[in-house]
Parts: C-alpha cells; structure tokens; sequence
C-alpha cells in the first residue's frame, strides 16, 4: 500500500513540475532578439506587456499595450482572436502564464516572449 502512494505521490510531483515548466500545446516562445524581428512585421499581431502598470511606466517597448496579469481575464475582450497575441513581462513568467490563459481563453495564436525585458535592449 505505501509503494501505491508513494507512486501517486511521485506522479502527481511530475505532473505539477511539467504543468509548470513545459510550453502549453499552442504557445510559441522566442527571445527579445526574434521579438525585434516580430516588431519590423507587425502584420495581424497585437502585442501586450502583462506587467504592472508602475513597471510599465517606467520602461516599455512602444508597441506594447500594458495589460496587467491581475486584470487579464477582465480586460481579453479588449484582443482580437483572430490575431497572434505576442506576451512580454519582466522575466518571463508572468508572460508564460498570460499565455496559457490566453489559450485557455481560446486565443489561437500566442507567443511568449522568453526572458522578458530582462533581456530586451534596444
């Protein structure tokens, strides 16, 4: 028997840790240097920077509309789903989970932006 829940146990770790760790099925990644590129071919995206708005305030890439994390759910309908919705926030995480809530929101198309401005140089 303690064999049995030490194996669910180990199980229900891997399944939190892949949850956590792993793309969402749909979510693209790529770095502030792919991001530059994604700048100069704007086309049918939309860009949004989950970050609070003090951060925001104090450093953002122009073409980013500031949509804090806390009022995304609130605030989706304000993006078309028929667009790619490209994500950034400081480092990353906030980003990456936006972008799974986006999907869960049924948003086709979004790409988080790995490392966030962290690494953003212009």
């Amino acid at each position: 028997m303690g064999t049995i829940v030490n194996i669910f146990i180990l199980g229900v770790i891997v399944w939190f840790l892949y949850q956590r760790f792993f793309p969402k099925k749909g979510i693209n990644n790529i770095t502030a240097t792919e991001l530059k590129a994604e700048l100069n071919n704007k086309g049918n995206k939309q860009f949004i920077d989950v970050r609070t708005p003090n951060e925001y305030r104090g450093n953002h890439i122009k073409d980013f509309k500031n949509i804090p994390l806390s009022e995304l759910g609130k605030r989706a309908q304000e993006l078309s789903k028929d667009k790619e919705v490209v994500v950034i926030c400081q480092s990353g995480m906030r980003s990456s989970n936006a972008s799974k809530a986006l999907k869960k929101l049924g948003f086709k198309e979004v790409t988080n932006v790995k490392g966030g401005m962290s690494s953003w140089r212009e």
